[in-house]
């Protein structure tokens, strides 16, 4: 007769861990990650939102009509593109975090913030002439000199927002979700009474939305990049920049254009 074995087996060890227990563990855990992830999502789209919102008040239909096709534009023709770009960097930063190498996470990171700054500047002329383009497609000139000036004024915004999706994707390889809640949840907070203020007490007002939002999304940058200079959770993931950021892109573009025309 066989005698038991004084050890389990690995596949009854497997057996004995799946259940309920284990399930409330991994959700507990991918919940950890998530919530604070959707949070900063919301935030960040609360912010043009808001925006939105702001400029309904103004008399006239003219100024939320402009107003909704250049954000509509804006998020198809930049900020989505910048999203996808971005999005690279959940494989390498999660790898590179994963074997220890932080020197190469923060390589990575440099070099994402340099390859979408530098999409940005053809992106920019794009807006500049968003007014024109509109009207050859056949838009009513009155809404679509409006949608152009507004977008003009989203521009620094979108320079902004170059640098603040491969920080996040810097920092949520990390775990480090809660900096990046508290950042945005403190930028919408703060762009709320920025964006009445450039409205109704500036002259400025609907573009003056615009540039509420552009402010709001530098705010958020120097937030992030204070923390990831000054925590000490950083100090091994905190590279200084090298000549290095400016080579390997094309392993950077090869999962970075996939992504971004998927998102677009």
């Amino acid at each position: 007769m066989a005698e038991a074995p004084l050890l389990p087996r690995k596949d009854q060890e497997d057996a004995a861990e799946e259940g309920p227990g284990r399930w409330r563990s991994e959700a507990g855990k991918l919940a950890y990650l998530a919530l604070p992830m959707v949070a900063v999502s919301l935030s960040q789209y609360a912010v043009q939102v808001s925006s939105n919102m702001m400029v309904g008040h103004l008399p006239g239909v003219l100024p939320l009509s402009s107003a909704a096709i250049a954000t509509s534009l804006a998020s198809v023709t930049g900020f989505s593109l910048l999203i996808g770009m971005a999005s690279a960097l959940e494989t390498l930063c999660g790898q590179a975090y994963g074997a220890r190498q932080y020197h190469t996470l923060g390589l990575h990171t440099y070099r994402a913030i340099v390859t979408l700054l530098v999409v940005c500047v053809p992106l920019s002329l794009l807006w500049a002439f968003m007014g024109k383009i509109l009207v050859l497609i056949g838009q009513d000139p009155l809404i679509a000199d409006g949608a152009g000036r507004y977008i003009v004024w989203l521009i620094p915004g979108l320079f902004a927002n170059a640098v603040i999706q491969p920080i996040t994707k810097f920092l949520q390889s990390q775990s480090l979700t809660t900096p990046l809640l508290l950042s945005s949840v403190a930028t919408l907070a703060l762009h709320v009474p920025l964006c009445w203020v450039m409205v109704f007490r500036t002259g400025m007002g609907y573009t003056g939305a615009a540039l509420a939002i552009s402010v709001s999304y530098w705010l958020n940058v120097a937030m992030l990049v204070a923390y990831i200079v000054m925590s000490s959770s950083c100090k091994e993931t905190r590279t200084p920049p090298t000549i290095k950021a400016f080579r390997g892109v094309g392993v950077f573009l090869r999962l970075a254009l996939p992504s971004a025309l998927m998102i677009w």
